[in-house]
């Protein structure tokens, strides 16, 4: 999902995809020679008109270490701390919803070579004070002869333990479990094709208990599949896009279409653009901001509490269109180590939906982080 903090996929996954849960990336096919060592920071921001909403920042830091040239062994380090506020329904905004917590997150995953094939298992967890997940991930590749085609399978599981301090749900339980299919072709010295299809089947608490009007189904099925094109040109620059198609169980179906070209520059400067662009329907159960002239707040017509019907006012959950763009830069600084800085802009907007009209009287939404770090090799 683009946009606002979300518990279980928290804007410090922009800086270390390897903290991602469960994490069912395909290991490389080659043993590295070389261990790697990155350490970063990750501000976040976003914002609606004349409001600032929530506040990230995240250190972290990531380990890649061959051994007896056979294994591959990493692990992940991540500390969030988030302030703000996240709307009650729609964009509103309430003195209740404010929001000072810290998260903490490890993954590790070791990895066996076998030639033309590999086999890992990793796991991970996080925690916060109303929020805590374990997950654990299996992933197998198997290499043709000419190691011109990758095919990857991948399996994880999460479980995830909710207990929000409004007591509005008492340790609550959410188990997800994930299947990864990985094709990978190589169509000459410049270009790579990767197609990677996931389905994943969950079943608990989906809700958002800080949020007025939202009663989720315990059930979500989703589906995704991922296309890559990466392209060499000349002087050592690269072309890399992707498309993305999501669906799920809740009725939302979303697309995204990015690219990013990275051109190197005398000095050991590197320099990449990138650009993404997303889309997204409705959630079946959402509804538009409905305010009544008395209670004020949206409520959808005929709506009965407690008589359990689905329905949420999670902006997340409506229908628009979202473009984010962005800039890294980075530079080789001796020793092995390479500096980089990365800065992003995301605006969201109902009007930018693709296909057909997007969610009605819906604040604009805009997000801005950078992220400050370097790597180093030996």
């Amino acid at each position: 999902m683009a946009g606002a903090y979300e518990k279980g996929g928290p804007a410090s996954a922009l800086m270390l995809a390897a903290l991602a849960l469960p994490g069912l990336d395909a290991a490389a096919q080659s043993l590295p020679d070389a261990a790697t060592l990155g350490i970063g920071m990750l501000h976040y921001q976003d914002e609606q008109p004349g409001l600032r909403r929530v506040q990230v920042n995240s250190p972290a830091l990531h380990l890649s270490m061959p051994l007896a040239g056979k294994w591959l062994v990493e692990g992940g380090a991540v500390l969030d701390h988030l302030s703000g506020a996240t709307p009650r329904y729609h964009t509103a905004i309430s003195g209740a919803s404010r929001m000072d917590e810290r998260r903490k997150a490890g993954d590790v995953r070791v990895t066996r070579y076998f030639g033309h094939a590999t086999l890992g298992l990793g796991a991970a967890l996080s925690n916060e004070y109303d929020y805590r997940s374990r997950a654990y991930s299996a992933a197998a590749s198997l290499s043709s002869e000419e190691r011109n085609t990758v095919v990857s399978l991948g399996f994880g599981v999460a479980n995830d333990t909710i207990a929000p301090v409004n007591q509005r749900v008492v340790d609550e339980r959410r188990h997800t479990v994930e299947f990864m299919l990985g094709v990978e072709q190589v169509l000459g010295k410049r270009d790579v094709l990767k197609a990677d299809l996931t389905h994943t089947r969950g079943h608990g608490y989906y809700s958002d208990p800080y949020k007025l009007v939202d009663h989720r189904p315990r059930q979500r099925n989703t589906d995704a599949l991922l296309l890559r094109w990466n392209h060499a040109l000349d002087h050592a620059a690269a072309l890399r896009l992707h498309y993305r198609f999501f669906r799920d169980s809740f009725g939302i179906r979303a697309h995204a279409l990015g690219g990013e070209y990275e051109r190197p520059f005398a000095g050991g400067w590197m320099l990449t653009p990138s650009l993404r662009l997303y889309s997204q329907s409705a959630a079946d159960f959402y509804f538009d901001p409905l305010y009544h002239p008395v209670f004020g707040a949206p409520f959808p017509t005929g709506y009965v509490f407690g008589a359990g019907a689905l329905s949420t006012a999670d902006q997340r959950m409506a229908a628009f269109g979202a473009a984010t763009v962005g800039l890294k830069v980075a530079r080789e600084v001796g020793g092995g180590w390479t500096a980089y800085v990365k800065a992003e802009r995301y605006r969201q907007l109902p009007s930018w939906r693709w296909q057909g009209g997007g969610s009605p009287g819906l604040a604009r939404f805009d997000a801005r982080s950078w992220q400050l770090g370097a790597v180093r090799s030996w």
